[in-house]
């Protein structure tokens, strides 16, 4: 009989083992717990425009990649909505640096960076600045990490 428990526990334990990490990804768009919302409601194409940042509204969004993206006008919604990859924050809104040391953290809409014609989020003002000071190397090493930080 104990033979028969023990190898119960052993597929068990082996079951449970190998559908943990399927709970444990982090969702590919960083967005708050409160209401799935991507880059703190903020319009992601209003960062590539001239007058810089502004919220969106609830009127104008769309799901993407899972998480709602919120938009100042329809026209904004209709950009985003014709290509999202263009103007969708690098490593889904979680911090760039973060991401280039091997890990995830929140990004924050308020320490936003265009680069290349591409929107880089970092965790806060200080962060911000060390990711500036190399920022090639640090998107280098983010490209390389991304999307495996995930994975828990």
């Amino acid at each position: 009989m104990r033979p028969i428990i023990l190898a119960l526990a052993l597929v068990v334990a082996q079951f449970g083992i190998a559908a943990a990490p399927a709970y444990a990804d982090k969702a590919p768009i960083y967005t708050s717990i409160l209401n799935n919302t991507a880059l703190g409601g903020y319009d992601a194409v209003s960062f590539f425009d001239e007058a810089g940042r502004v919220k969106g509204v609830k009127a104008h969004s769309t799901v993407y990649e899972g998480a709602e993206f919120r938009f100042a006008n329809a026209e904004n919604l209709a950009k985003f909505k014709a290509d999202p990859a263009a103007y969708a924050p690098q490593y889904g809104g979680y911090c760039a640096w973060a991401v280039s040391q091997g890990y995830t953290a929140k990004g924050d809409p308020k320490h936003a960076r265009i680069v290349d014609g591409k929107l880089y989020l970092n965790y806060n003002k200080s962060i911000q600045e060390k990711w500036d000071a190399d920022r090639a190397n640090f998107i280098t090493l983010a490209d390389e990490n991304w999307p495996t930080v995930l994975k828990d």
